[in-house]
Formats: structure tokens, sequence, C-alpha cells
């Protein structure tokens, strides 16, 4: 069933809307008796500085109160090693929101191969350090020394993508739901506005926040299960095989449990006599029959394997993995379940999508699009790269395994109205400091899935499917981009523009459906090249990344050199790959370094997978399963590249020019008994002589010395001539 939720902007508005809003959310006791302010009723706690921008989550969360009517304030980077930053605004009416930033706090702290970074983009003048690693755990903990009795709430990226058990690449091994080890009352995960919106005025509404249970986008922490809710037991893989025999009711079922519930006032009132206690059955039906009974899903739950078990067994993991990408969808999720110890994580459905009025609403909140004026004329890297860009939407229907966006932003795409667009474009010519003229980008996590959806919402509320787009396009999905294409022509002609240039991740396979966008795209805003992403030119590697074949990259290859002919202009795909991604194999990295060689392509800008928490394909590095299928112990196993030495080598077959990496690729190339490629000729990869700047003995990069290392990788790489590997 299609769900709708209450509009955004249609509480009733607390109190303090009679105030004014605030030119910037104030950061000082100062800036809150300017305001004329005794208290702020949610105080904000950030790992990032406070830039007044859309692009920014706490501006966007804190405007988003504002026009609710609280007062909020903003405690930026404050200094984790005493509590007193955390009482610089005063005791909060309400709660602290607590969030490590735009980024993971620690793949904001380490590159993917564990080296310390030594800048933050988004800290002023990019000086690393301000920000503790776990910055949510930190955080919240202080807040409570602060002030004991305030609820603290979780939100952004790294809580978000932290809301289950999850493989956590920095210690080498599956860490608690981020919930379940903060010092923290209630989680809200995703673009949590609808969420924050409700459980604010629910806390405004003196409703106590140990009573909040079912906000959608929300997760919590409870002792027992609630009554007359059934469970489908999916903590297992290996259900006996005549379990399907276990069919009607009036059979005994052994998965049926008893649980007893004490009424605890009662018991206060008469404590002189026995207490009762009231017995409920709690129906509990084994994942394999979830279709065969008739089951009230609004009051349905999957319980998915326990912390323990996912820390100890990886297939239960990558089994856990899948589930909670299948019940992705608002529309159909379940609650889901995962005990820690004598805790259930109570993971609610995601938030229904906003609406395009609603998400204008929050573009239009009067943002100073500005960093905050305590910085001076500090700059910040994060937001000089935003500054001049606009978001026209949110979410991704990829469904690309080694990224993060669909479990925090959903599938269903929520995108802003052409007028909405246009206003912050006013808006940021108006505004922002030293505007030339020039937008940077408009776009999104995906440029060109702008108001791109199901064809039907019945369908759409149905489906279960990982991605829109692969294995091929889905027959229900709008592919027509004439929003996009219209709303690129309005946009130029906004007076005081003069160059709009997109620089968000293009979705090719899209793109190739609509001829006239491609001419639209590649005729005004290519400023001489085009970054995209097809990631691997190998089906193997491909298959585990979900993304499409090379076929598709060389249909938009074709039209991209055909319209900038067209348009009298010499322009350039600068195509992205991943090194080392699960299911990479060293052979199809040598193919993949042939093919460039064969496309006269030298790519400097690659990267090695990062295995951010729940995403698939951390999923698949941690277990050696394909979580893309139904999981068994059987399942055949998924190459891993673990090993900071193999991972690195892979790199370097992606940058097969460079001669720091020959030696080690001539050496790679001998044992896998392809020697013939080593030489000085054009089909061939690598010189055969070994220049005197080489023989510098290769070194893998030194790790933070806490960290643990990586473990081994599930099986040996090849020592014989793969036959797949292509002849030139």
């Amino acid at each position: 069933m299609y769900k709708t939720a209450p509009h955004l902007f249609k509480y009733p508005k607390y109190w303090a809307s009679c105030f004014d809003p605030a030119p910037f959310l104030p950061m000082s006791r100062d800036e809150m008796d300017q305001l004329g302010w005794d208290s702020c009723d949610v105080i904000l706690v950030t790992g990032d500085a406070y830039v007044d921008h859309p692009s920014f989550g706490m501006a966007v969360m804190g405007r988003l109160l504002e026009a609710q009517g609280y007062r909020v304030g903003i405690i930026s980077q404050p200094d984790w090693t005493s509590t007193e930053p955390f009482k610089a605004l005063g005791k909060p009416n309400l709660y602290f929101g607590v969030t490590a930033g735009n980024m993971d706090s620690l793949i904001n702290r380490y590159t993917a191969d564990l080296k310390v970074r030594n800048d933050d983009a988004y800290t002023p003048n990019n000086e690393g350090g301000k920000r503790p690693e776990r910055a949510v755990l930190v955080y919240s903990q202080k807040c409570k020394e602060a002030f004991s009795d305030v609820p603290v709430v979780l939100g952004g990226i790294e809580a978000s993508l932290r809301r289950i058990a999850q493989y956590d690449y920095w210690s080498n091994k599956v860490r608690h739901s981020v919930l379940f080890d903060a010092n923290a009352d209630i989680l809200l995960y995703g673009n949590a506005e609808r969420a924050l919106v409700e459980v604010t005025h629910k806390l405004a509404n003196n409703v106590p926040i140990e009573s909040i249970r079912n906000v959608r986008g929300t997760t919590i922490l409870l002792k027992e299960t609630p009554r007359d809710w059934t469970e489908i037991d999916s903590s297992r893989i290996d259900w006996p095989h005549n379990i399907g025999e276990i069919t009607e009711f009036n059979e005994p079922n052994p998965y049926e449990a008893k649980q007893a519930i004490t009424d605890a006032g009662e018991k206060a009132n008469c404590a002189s006599s026995q207490v009762e206690e009231e017995v409920q059955t709690l129906r509990v039906i084994p994942m394999p029959l979830q279709r065969k009974q008739e089951i009230d899903h609004s009051k349905t739950y999957i319980r998915l394997p326990s912390f323990e078990k996912v820390r100890n067994d990886p297939a239960l993991y990558a089994h856990a993995s899948r589930v909670l990408h299948i019940e992705a969808n608002p529309h159909n999720a379940h609650v889901l379940v995962q005990k820690h110890a004598n805790m259930d994580v109570w993971v609610n459905p995601p938030p229904i999508p906003l609406t395009t009025e609603e998400m204008d609403g929050v573009f239009d909140l009067p943002y100073a699009r500005v960093p905050h004026p305590s910085y001076g004329k500090a700059k910040i890297p994060a937001y000089d790269m935003i500054k001049t860009s606009i978001n026209i939407m949110r979410g991704c229907f990829g469904g690309c395994t080694f990224c993060s966006i669909t479990e925090h932003e959903g599938r269903i795409i929520q995108s802003r109205s052409h007028e909405s667009v246009l206003r912050e474009v006013e808006d940021m010519r108006d505004k922002v400091p030293n505007f030339s003229g020039a937008i940077s980008d408009l776009g999104g996590p995906t440029a060109n899935m702008y108001h791109l959806q199901c064809k039907d919402d019945d369908i759409q509320s149905n489906c279960r499917r990982l991605s829109c787009v692969y294995p091929s396009i889905c027959k229900n999905l709008k592919t027509d981009h004439s929003m996009t294409t219209e709303l690129y022509r309005k946009v130029r002609k906004v007076e005081g523009i003069h160059t709009v240039a997109i620089a968000s991740g293009l979705r090719y396979d899209l793109a190739v459906e609509d001829p006239e966008y491609v001419e639209e795209l590649v005729t005004h805003h290519v400023g001489g090249y085009l970054k995209i992403a097809p990631e691997h030119t190998e089906n193997r590697p491909l298959q585990m990344m979900m993304k499409p074949g090379m076929g598709t990259y060389d249909r938009f290859k074709t039209m991209f050199d055909k319209f900038s002919k067209k348009a009298g202009k010499k322009q350039y795909l600068i195509p992205y790959f991943i090194a080392a991604h699960p299911g990479c194999e060293d052979e199809d990295m040598v193919n993949l370094a042939l093919w460039l060689k064969r496309q006269n392509m030298k790519v400097d800008q690659v990267q090695t997978f990062y295995p951010s928490p729940m995403s698939l394909a951390t999923a698949m590095y941690y277990s050696g399963k394909n979580p893309l299928k139904r999981v068994t112990y059987k399942s055949n196993p998924v190459n891993i590249v673990k090993k900071i030495e193999q991972r690195q080598l892979q790199k370097m077959l992606l940058r097969y020019h460079d001669k720091q990496g020959w030696g080690k690729i001539r050496e790679t190339l001998t044992n896998l008994g392809l020697k013939h490629l080593i030489g000085d000729g054009e089909h061939q990869l690598v010189p055969a002589e070994e220049k005197p700047e080489e023989r510098k003995k290769y070194r893998a990069p030194n790790k933070a010395k806490h960290l643990n290392k990586p473990g081994k990788p599930v099986r040996k790489q090849f020592k014989k001539k793969p036959k797949s590997v292509k002849k030139m």
C-alpha cells in the first residue's frame, strides 16, 4: 500500500515562533542575548564548522526546527576533552542533537589504506584533528556528562549507517549498533526531517522520550517485545528442509513462544497480594513460511541474527545485510529487530520521502549561505567547493553496492521544483560574496535522476528490487529527462548567470535513453571534461558492483563524441575506476589496465575500495559471501583483497603508466604467467628493463599503529595464466 505522511510544515508551531529567524543560529551566549533568548530549546552538536548553507546537515536541521518555532543553538567542533564546551549555550529545554557532521568521522580521518589524513575540508583552514574518532559516541557521552537529565538524539550519516551491528573496517571487527554503545536515547537515520520534526514536537508536548517508539526513521532500544506483534524469524539461514510442512495453525508450531508481561503498576498498588501475570502469545513465523500465512504487516517485525551471531558468523552477517537492503522501501518495509545482549535494537521502517512541495520548503529556508562570522577570513574547503553549487534532488535508485547513499537517503528520488531551484540561483547570486556568475553544479547524488521515478505508485509500493537500473533498466521506471533539460535551459536564462556546469555523478546508462538530454548536456554544460564512473571494465567485478557493462559506456561515448563535434567542441570523458573491489581478481585489473592503454588513457584520479559501514560491498568484504543472492553456508565465495600490499598492487595496475609501480607490476605479471605483457611494445603493459629510479624496494604505506591489521584474503591469487586475460 502506497503510504503518505503529515505535511512537514503543517504542524502547530511551538510558542517560540514569536521570535524572528536568526541571521545565524547562535554559537555563543552573547548571540543568544542579542536575539533575546534566555535559553535554547534544542542544541545541535556537530563535528563540522557551522556553515549556514543547505548542503550542510546541521544548517538544514537547525533552520527546519527554527521554522517549526524552536530556538536552536549550534555547538560546532567542541573540545571533547572537557565538558565545558558542551555547557557553552546552557541547558537545552528539550534535547541535544548530536552528529559527526557531513562525513563519517573515521572516513574523514583515514584513507582507504588506513593512512591518517592531516587535513579536514569541513574545518576552518583545512585543519585536521578537530573532531574525535567515532564522534557521535564521544559527543553523546559529553552531553550526558554536562547535563545528565537531557535527552540525546543521534543523527547524521555516521549514526545512520551504524543503526544495526556493522562491520568496522578501522578495527576489523563487527561493532554494536551505535545506539547501543552511545549514551543516547534515540537515533534518527537517513535524511531525517520527518523524524526530527515529529520527535521534537512530541518532546515539546511532554511525551517522555522513552515512550517515543513508533516514529518512522528512528532506532530505539527495547527490553521486551511490544504486545500483539508478529515476528518473522530471519535469524538463521539453515532452516530444516521439511519446514514447509508446518503451514496450518491447528498443528503445533515449534517456533511459537510465550511471553510473560507483568503489570508493574498493579504490582505497586497491590504489594501484599499475589500478582497474576498476563500471558500473551508471541506469534513467531519462520522466514521461509512468511508468504504462506496471513500477516498484519503493520504490526510485524523481522528478527535479524543477533549481534553476537553476526560478530562470530560472517555468513549470518551477509544474510542480515541482505535483509536490511530488501527492507528498504518505505512503502512495504517491516520493523527490523536485532538482539544486543539483553536489549533489542528496534529499527522502525524508513521515513516517507518528502514531496516536491516539502523539499522546496526545506531549501527555501532563510539560509545565510556563508560560514558563521566567528570564523572570520578562514577558508573552509568544503564550503568553497559547494558555495556555488545547487542540490536539486536526493536519493539514488542505482543501488551500487560500494556506495552508502541508498542506505542513507533511500532509493526513491525526491526532487525540488523548477521554481525552488531558480529561487536558490537568485539567492546565491545575491548572497555569495564575489559571485562570478558561474554555477559549479546543478545536481545531487546523481545529476540526471531528477524527477525520475516509478510510473505507478502501486507498483512502487510493492517493489523490493535492490536497483531500478541493474541488471537492466526497469520497464516501470521513467527515463524521460525533459524535466532536467528544461531546468538547465531556465537556469541559463537567469540574469547574471553565464555558466552552468554539471559536476555531479552522471548515470550514463539512463542518459543514453534520452539523446536530447545528452545533446543539451554536451552542448552547454561540459567545460571540456565530463566525469563519469564506469568503475570497471570486467564483468566479474561489475556484477559485484551492480554496474552496467562497458557496452553502455561505449554507447554513451559515441553520443558524447557526436554531440561534442556538432557543437564544435573538443571534449573528453574522464572515467573513474575502483581497485580492490570485492570480486575483483588481479587478472581483472590487468584487463582493465590493458583497456586503459588501448584507449590511451592515463588516469590519476583512482580509488581503492573503501569498506564503508552497512554497504553491500562491505558485507562482501567482511563475509566473503554475495548478499545480492540468497546467502547459504555453501554459497560460492567472493574473492576479497584485504592485504594492504594487494590493494596497493591493484591500484598500481590502474596507474600502469606510473613508473614507481613498474617493478611490482612486472613481478605480478610474471606470477600470473603473463610475462608476454612485459616489454616496450605497443601492446605490452610495462617496460621490460628496470630503470635506476625503480630499484628502491616497494613498501606498503604505514598504517596507524593502533589499528588492527585487516585479515587475510579469502582465497589465493592465481598462479597460472588465467584463460580470461585478453591478448593484444
